[in-house]
């Protein structure tokens, strides 16, 4: 039935999106410091990416999906100082005054976006994740269309939206009762986090099993 392939679309974006790493963090910051809005666009940034994966491990575009899989530990270790760097970058960055924080500026919303893309983009292992997604839920397979496909692609980019959505909602429930000498903490911890991760994704990439 139809509506179960928006089910399953559905779900495997929200499932690839819950494992909690660099980017959760960085959102739950956003939110806390900026607001609902820039914490979904950040959120956002992350489900353009996974859509972006799901589409090579649909298609099985071979050139790309070679040069991922051949070069994923160079990537990962890229985004690995990528991420470490931003840790740095956040845990040294001053609270942003009441009057400041979510200027709401579209041009603020799109750094947002795309800082969350570029950081999301770094682990190729996200194509081996969707292709065992789809075959779990024997979704996107040879069997069908070319529009279905790209439907069950935009379904997934909903699914990890939502995810972003529900998210950032919740935390978004929390800001009011945090003032802005509290930003300053919230931005050395999330700071701290997102390096630790970033130190962790480097070992374990290092290793040959890094999941991060």
């Amino acid at each position: 039935m139809f509506i179960i392939y928006i089910i399953k679309g559905l779900l495997i974006g929200f499932l690839a999106s819950i494992p909690v790493g660099p980017i959760a963090v960085l959102c739950i910051q956003r939110t806390l410091s900026k607001g609902w809005r820039h914490g979904f666009s950040t959120g956002a940034g992350a489900a353009f990416s996974d859509m972006v994966y799901a589409l090579l491990a649909a298609f099985g575009m071979s050139i790309v999906v070679t040069f991922m899989t051949n070069n994923q530990y160079l990537i990962q270790v890229i985004g690995s100082i990528v991420i470490f760097g931003f840790g740095i970058y956040l845990f040294q960055s001053k609270p942003l005054p009441t009057k400041t924080a979510g200027s709401g500026k579209t041009q603020d919303y799109v750094q947002d976006f795309l800082s969350a893309f570029f950081m999301t983009i770094t682990n190729p292992m996200m194509i081996a994740l969707f292709i065992g997604l789809f075959a779990r839920f024997h979704f996107i397979h040879e069997d069908i269309s070319f529009l279905k496909t790209i439907f069950g692609i935009l379904l997934v980019f909903l699914g990890a939206a939502l995810w972003w959505f529900l998210l950032v909602s919740f935390v978004n429930l929390f800001r009011s009762k945090i003032n802005v000498r509290s930003f300053g903490i919230v931005n050395k911890v999330a700071g701290g986090i997102i390096i630790l991760l970033a130190i962790l994704g480097f070992v374990l990439t290092m290793r040959g099993n890094s999941i991060l």
